[in-house]
């Protein structure tokens, strides 16, 4: 089922959901990563939004 869009405030902001297509999405087209990249980083952080942020800016430098 879809997040309720009504409901806004930032407890989802820090998760990245694999089960949400809009927010691999999202992580896909930020970072040019593949569809496997981009879910092999949810599995391998839990989600933690820091962490993969955190993983690929330091792949970036």
């Amino acid at each position: 089922m879809a997040d309720d869009k009504s409901k806004r405030d930032n407890r989802d902001r820090s998760k990245v959901s694999a089960g949400e297509d809009y927010e691999v999405n999202y992580l896909m087209t930020k970072y040019d990563l593949s569809r496997n990249q981009a879910l092999d980083l949810i599995a391998k952080h839990g989600g933690n939004r820091k962490k993969i942020e955190s993983e690929l800016a330091a792949v970036d430098i």
